[in-house]
């Protein structure tokens, strides 16, 4: 790990303070390294965690887009991380979460760093024609009838082209490629989450 990945690392606590009172991100937890950040808040929610309940991962070895594809991860160069959401929606409207998520990632992206993104639906985020982030949504029905959803959002912050799989470098873009400078990644964390906080709040029913 180079000097520069050392002093971009994602502190839980330094988060949690940053984004003041909030139900997105009211406990976040930042791992090293896991399979998916998905699979750990499911099993946050097997614990009985609360609605809002985050986990950020430095490092995915299995984390996974729509359709089960394979999403790349390298190690400190991007943000990988899932949410806890009990929306009150039902299981069949769960593509409306998907669009919100979309939505805010594509908005706070433009917020941040300038940059002109563009949403592919239902779930891809492009940045100058390049995918630099997408959202995956898993739901289901809880026994008292409500509709709980872990939302997964990954975002290409720092890579650059050499960082990518070979197959992946024509698609594949980054925040660095098209902004050509280094992006803070623990400000574009609390920046995603500030922004999933208001627009989530006016998330209900049509």
């Amino acid at each position: 790990m180079s000097e520069a990945d050392r002093r971009d690392r994602l502190v839980a606590d330094e988060l949690r303070a940053a984004l003041g009172e909030s139900r997105v991100g009211n406990e976040i937890v930042v791992v090293e390294e896991t399979r998916s950040t998905n699979d750990l808040v499911w099993e946050a929610v097997d614990r009985g965690a609360a609605e809002g309940f985050v986990v950020f991962a430095e490092r995915q070895t299995a984390g996974r887009g729509q359709y089960g594809r394979r999403w790349e991860s390298t190690p400190y160069q991007g943000l990988w991380f899932s949410v806890l959401l009990r929306p009150l929606i039902t299981l069949n409207e769960s593509p409306r979460l998907t669009s919100l998520l979309a939505t805010v990632a594509a908005a706070t992206l433009i917020e941040e760093t300038g940059c002109t993104a563009a949403i592919k639906p239902p779930n891809d985020i492009y940045v100058t024609c390049r995918k630099v982030a997408g959202v995956l949504v898993e739901g289901r029905t809880a026994s008292d009838g409500s509709y709980i959803a872990v939302a997964g959002i990954g975002v290409n912050v720092n890579q650059t082209l050499a960082d990518f799989p070979a197959e992946l470098r024509a698609t594949a873009g980054s925040l660095r490629m098209a902004t050509g400078r280094l992006i803070q990644r623990a400000q574009l964390a609390v920046a995603l989450l500030r922004k999933l906080e208001t627009d989530y709040r006016t998330f209900t029913r049509p």
